[in-house]
């Protein structure tokens, strides 16, 4: 497995992202379609139906990652209470710590008082990281 730096580390996985996300798109066009010429219970239903598909395309993907969003925040928490015996500055974002979990033990720390005092955002946070620490569990 190749080594993960900023660059590589966004999973993609092109059968969800693009060839399901592709269907459920074109599954509501088509039945937009058929409601707009011919307004009946059947197209009715399968507009419904095409909704709730993208809907669930939507939530499949953002409940999950809610879930581990809370984890990262939980270890990140514990590994920076570790490293320095002070909890996070209660003014650290959540997309912030997330960014974090990339840096070594060595840089997290300067790097955190960075990204508050200078309200970096999350991806600023990771090219900034000198030493990456890799994340191979994220989904």
């Amino acid at each position: 497995m190749q080594n993960q730096n900023f660059k590589n580390h966004a999973r993609f996985v092109p059968l969800f992202h693009m060839v399901t996300f592709s269907i459920c798109l074109a599954i509501l066009v088509l039945s937009c379609i058929l409601f707009f010429r011919e307004m009946s219970i059947e197209s009715t239903l399968y507009l419904l139906i095409a909704i709730v598909l993208l809907l669930s395309f939507y939530f499949i993907r953002s409940f999950p990652l809610k879930a581990q969003d809370r984890a990262i925040r939980a270890e990140e928490s514990l590994r920076y209470y570790i490293i320095t015996g002070k909890l996070f500055n209660k003014n650290i974002r959540m997309s912030q710590i997330i960014a974090l979990r990339f840096a070594d033990d060595n840089e997290l720390v300067s790097l955190a008082e960075r990204a508050l005092k200078e309200n970096l955002n999350s991806k600023e946070i990771k090219m900034a990281i000198k030493n990456w620490r890799a994340d191979n569990y994220r989904v």
